[in-house]
């Protein structure tokens, strides 16, 4: 909607966001970005909790902030910790996935004929009544091919949550059918193999299932659109 604004500002923050967060590699993201929103977290915890702190926050390469501006808090339960960095990471994917889905549904919108929105405007719809009513629900038929391919790429990009500390499936994978742990050794031989062979089935299994509930999905979009799954359902019933 943004891109789409007649207002320039608003436009340009738009295209902007989709053009840069596109052209900057994914890995980048996450080593940098979310470091640095991290530590702009703390800066401003630390700039409300501590004013008379006079010591330089930047050190080199350390950034020393007062204990009670630290996220989290060093005392906090291990939980908190987890459910912290968590956090980041789904923050992180919104903001880097967030601008591919953001780029489909710009090319949905412009997907749906002008001719729609023609006809509301002649039957004396507001422009805010034309989007809502007549683009929005046709823009979902262009926009789902391309959204099911990026639910595809971000499950398969989860693995990229063990440069956050997050341990994902595939990490436990690794961890518990290697013969040690970072603690004890297992009482077993290698079993990574099978492991990730399971890892196989289960992502085989998680797109199989993802595929169906998307053809569904689009079966049910695509009813009573101008759209050539549209008339495939009409030509059906006839």
């Amino acid at each position: 909607m943004a891109s789409r604004s007649r207002i320039p500002p608003l436009s340009w923050l738009g295209k902007g966001y989709t053009s840069i967060v596109r052209g900057v590699p994914d890995i980048v993201f996450f080593l940098f970005f979310v470091i640095a929103l991290d530590q702009a977290f703390e800066y401003l915890r630390h700039k409300t909790k501590c004013p008379d702190w006079t010591d330089a926050i930047r050190q080199g390469s350390d950034f020393v902030v007062c204990e009670s501006a630290k996220l989290p808090l060093s005392n906090a339960p291990q939980w908190i910790h987890e459910i912290y960095g968590f956090s980041l990471a789904v923050l992180t994917f919104s903001i880097v996935f967030g601008a591919f889905a953001a780029n489909v549904l710009y090319g949905a919108m412009r997907a749906v004929p002008r001719a729609q929105m023609e006809t509301a405007e002649a039957y004396g719809m507001t422009q805010r009544q034309s989007f809502w009513r007549i683009l929005v629900p046709q823009m979902w038929v262009y926009a789902l091919p391309g959204l099911s391919n990026l639910w595809m790429i971000l499950v398969k990009a989860t693995p990229l949550l063990f440069l956050l500390g997050v341990e994902d499936i595939v990490y436990w994978a690794r961890e518990l059918g290697g013969t040690k742990g970072a603690v004890f050794d297992y009482p077993h031989p290698d079993w990574r193999l099978y492991y990730f062979l399971g890892l196989l089935v289960f992502y085989l299994g998680l797109t199989a299932v993802s595929e169906a509930v998307l053809g569904r999905l689009n079966t049910r979009l695509s009813h009573g659109q101008a759209t050539s799954a549209g008339e495939a359902q009409r030509k059906g019933i006839a």
